[in-house]
């Protein structure tokens, strides 16, 4: 047990100057075991004080959320496709920087981000895996049967025979 008047190693973190180096971790897209890291605490006292302290709680939440919404647009945007204005500058002879070009420019949308995309937002519609079920008449259970080859091939004849007519 910590002696009187000395401080966890967590109090730093409460703090706004703790809590917002957790916020620029997390938005910058580090896993919570790379935080622990910089935070220089073990993986299990992280989720500890995750569960114990609140504010480390929500603001992870609250940061990842902005991360991850920024990978969505970026995915959208990249599915999509864009276009932008490449500008060049120069120089002028009194050394001022002018537009000397534009070029405008079209990123193609990218197919791998839109089966991506498709698949996980449209998944019945988009998944590789299609369930089919078939059923018997007006969706009732099929009707199974066991015959012997010679009732088999007697029963082949007598479709083939319903066909040619």
């Amino acid at each position: 047990m910590a002696k009187a008047g000395r401080k966890g190693k967590y109090e730093k973190w409460l703090t706004n100057e703790g809590l917002l180096r957790i916020q620029g971790w997390a938005r910058d897209g580090l896993t919570d075991e790379q935080i622990a890291e910089n935070m220089q605490i073990g993986d299990r006292t992280f989720y500890e004080w995750k569960v114990r302290f609140p504010q480390i709680a929500q603001v992870l939440k609250e940061s990842k959320d902005v991360a991850d919404r920024q990978v969505e647009n970026a995915l959208h945007k990249a599915a999509c496709g864009w276009e932008y204005d490449e500008t060049t500058k120069e120089p002028d002879k009194d050394g001022k920087l002018v537009v000397t070009k534009v070029v405008h420019k079209v990123v193609q949308p990218n197919p791998t981000a839109q089966i991506f995309w498709l698949k996980n937002r449209k998944r019945d519609e988009w998944r590789d895996k299609q369930e089919t079920e078939i059923t018997g008449k007006d969706g009732g259970p099929i009707n199974v049967c066991n015959m012997s080859d010679e009732d088999a091939d007697k029963r082949i004849a007598e479709l083939e025979s319903k066909q040619k007519h």
